[in-house]
């Protein structure tokens, strides 16, 4: 009972001294009522404890107090000088974000569309036989390519085209395939591709490759089940009865082959005649039938899921021929039929660029774009459109709805051999003016089967048609070694049996002067060495600031920081038989490119009859004589020696293209005008 009774008082004694909990109460104005002198004070059941159902305390009086209770905490913020303040900041961050969001929408609906990676910097073309030799066999190989990936990275490449490296029997020099999914082994493995194609992506570039749908090589697996008509095989190839009579054959029609004669070979195994256009090692695809189209679908399929970013095709123009098997038209109808060997000697008209070809390459492209869906990952197709007209030509950039080739290779400068201001003018508005609209150009120079630059032009010519293809709208492609200068080797003791001439701008490319150019370390290479090796070489011109390589490379940096170059208006100004002068400019940008390039003989250029608001003196920023860069010249009287090409800028808010008497002479690919307050480019001029 005792402890009972002990128990009881302390519980009274504990409500009796308790006091309501207002928190750890930092204001000391909190007003402290004194209980009433009649009031229960002392009662248990008055004290602050919460009992559910007691009225709600008088806030009136009280002050906002830190661990306030709900009620209280509920009783000031209904208060307007609480609750305004917290609406508007509410609503002033709502119309933020939607400010926010409408800008984010509008920047987007304006932008131009962005300069993909093909459209970005220049492309390397690698002959890659010639490039460089990692195992002392004297050819070049994947691996050599792999060693100088640090080299092309100083030349501002955005792309590697590497051409045919399939195996192969090496007739017309690897465009007769053996099989489309293995690496010939002159070249080095699959593993060794696959090595130097994560290698070419780690430094932030792009592969291309060549691939030949046309043909393959006689010693492909399919050809060989086609001449035993073993199933699906037997029409893979274009097959036709034809006679032989001692040894001679007749053939079913006058088709020619691309290098003379017949394109027609009588094959014992068969007894028939199977069609070639180019070597009788090289028998034609049949693509008008589908199980050929699936098979080079599926071909196309492998190297993309390798990871490779884009393909050149080759010979497309070549896919179909004529059903009808009618003869071809002579160029020259006197000349006796029997006597018609050569391919210039007849119209193609039945062999090339047959309707439903461009049907094909379409179809070539909807492969591809099956793996350009994630972002980053375009896969670019190029066309080879060699020997073509220019309206022909065009045609590989598909319809307005329908996209074919990103671009046909433009190599209509490589057929140049007497350079003047007036044929240089005519390639480069022949392809503006017929490129259809939103389209993008390229420029190349030279490659595999065309002469260098410094043998079909002269040396004096190298810094200048580098200078031309850096400045004109587009993307420059540059063959191996033509950064440099180099030129074909002498047409003897070349260890190949095949068309010399093709053989002659494929030489060992040459990085020092060391044996064999730095090419290999082996005691011999396939072919010989340029003997100008000792001065036209890498390691030399890298160290003299008046070289060539170090004027490209100038030259490819200025294309990559200059949006006057990258996404600016074309505009041609003048030309005749010495000189072209053309400008690059863009919308709100006050800074004008002018381009001058003289191809003939000495001149003196008055700019000034031309360009009325030119300033008398403007600078040179960048020339092909080293020396005049950063200097003034006088815009009224400008010497121009033979092979001189000259960058000049000056400020200007009168644009050539808003001119009315040059409006009708500039071009652009993608509208874009530039603001410098948001440093940004819209579409909206």
């Amino acid at each position: 009972m005792a402890e009972d009774k002990s128990k009881r008082d302390f519980i009274g004694m504990s409500i009796k001294g308790g006091q309501t909990n207002n928190g750890f109460v930092q204001n000391e104005d909190i007003l402290e009522r004194d209980p009433d002198p009649g009031s229960r004070a002392d009662s248990p059941h008055l004290t602050a404890v919460g009992i559910p159902g007691s009225a709600e305390p008088d806030l009136k009086d009280i002050q906002p107090y830190a661990g306030m209770p709900k009620e209280v905490l509920f009783h000031f913020s209904r208060q307007a000088r609480y609750r305004v303040p917290r609406e508007i900041l509410f609503w002033l961050t709502v119309a933020s974000v939607l400010v926010l969001i409408g800008a984010t929408i509008a920047i987007i609906a304006i932008s131009p569309k962005c300069l993909d990676w093909w459209q970005a910097g220049p492309m390397y073309q690698i002959y890659p036989r010639s490039f460089k030799d990692s195992d002392q066999d004297g050819n070049g190989d994947l691996k050599g390519i792999q060693d100088k990936l640090d080299y092309i990275t100083t030349l501002n490449i955005k792309t590697v085209w590497i051409t045919s490296f399939y195996k192969s029997s090496l007739k017309d020099f690897r465009h007769g395939v053996e099989d489309f999914r293995e690496i010939d082994p002159i070249f080095g493995t699959m593993k060794d591709f696959e090595n130097l194609l994560a290698a070419i992506h780690d430094k932030g570039l792009k592969l291309i490759i060549d691939f030949i749908p046309n043909h393959t090589s006689d010693n492909h697996t399919w050809f060989q089940l086609s001449r035993t008509r073993t199933g699906k095989y037997t029409d893979y190839y274009i097959w036709h009865d034809c006679t032989q009579e001692n040894g001679i054959t007749k053939p079913p029609n006058n088709w020619l082959s691309v290098y003379g004669n017949s394109g027609w070979q009588f094959d014992e195994v068969r007894n028939q005649c199977y069609f070639h256009q180019f070597t009788k090692e090289q028998p034609d695809l049949n693509f008008r039938n589908a199980d050929v189209q699936e098979e080079i679908k599926e071909i196309l399929q492998f190297w993309l899921a390798k990871g490779v970013d884009g393909f050149s095709f080759d010979a497309v123009k070549f896919l179909l021929e004529a059903e009808h098997l009618r003869d071809e038209s002579q160029v020259n109808k006197t000349q006796m039929p029997d006597t018609v060997t050569q391919y210039s000697e007849l119209y193609h008209d039945f062999t090339s660029t047959q309707v439903g070809m461009h049907d094909i390459v379409r179809s070539f492209r909807q492969t591809m774009d099956q793996y350009s869906s994630e972002p980053g990952r375009y896969r670019f197709m190029g066309t080879e459109a060699n020997g073509e007209t220019i309206d022909r030509t065009m045609m590989y950039y598909g319809l307005s709805f329908i996209q074919e080739a990103d671009f046909p290779f433009n190599d209509y400068l490589t057929s140049l051999n007497t350079p003047s201001g007036n044929s240089v003018f005519e390639v480069i508005t022949s392809w503006m003016e017929n490129m259809p609209e939103g389209k993008w150009p390229n420029w190349m120079i030279s490659g595999p089967d065309n002469a260098r630059l410094s043998s079909r032009l002269g040396t004096e010519y190298v810094n200048i048609m580098n200078m031309l293809v850096f400045t004109l709208p587009g993307t420059p492609i540059t063959y191996y070694g033509e950064e440099i200068g180099m030129g074909d080797i002498l047409a003897t003791n070349l260890n190949e049996s095949y068309n010399v001439d093709t053989l002659l701008s494929k030489s060992p490319m040459q990085w020092d002067n060391t044996s064999n150019a730095g090419f290999s370390e082996g005691s011999h290479t396939w072919l010989p060495t340029s003997s100008d090796y000792h001065t036209v070489n890498v390691d030399v011109q890298k160290t003299q600031p008046t070289s060539a390589l170090k004027l490209y490379q100038e030259l490819s940096l200025l294309h990559a920081n200059e949006l006057l170059l990258s996404r600016g208006w074309f505009c041609y100004l003048r030309n005749d038989s010495n000189s072209v002068v053309y400008a690059r400019e863009l919308d709100g940008i006050d800074r004008v490119f002018l381009v001058v390039l003289n191809f003939g003989e000495s001149s003196l250029l008055n700019l000034k009859e031309m360009i009325s608001n030119i300033p008398t003196r403007v600078t040179i920023r960048l020339s092909t004589n080293a020396a005049y860069k950063g200097s003034e010249v006088d815009t009224s009287a400008i010497v121009l020696d033979k092979g001189v090409g000259l960058i000049l800028e000056y400020n200007t808010k009168n644009l050539f293209h808003h001119q009315t008497a040059f409006s009708d002479r500039c071009f652009v690919s993608n509208r874009a005008c530039y603001s410098s307050v948001l440093n940004i480019l819209y579409s909206l001029c």
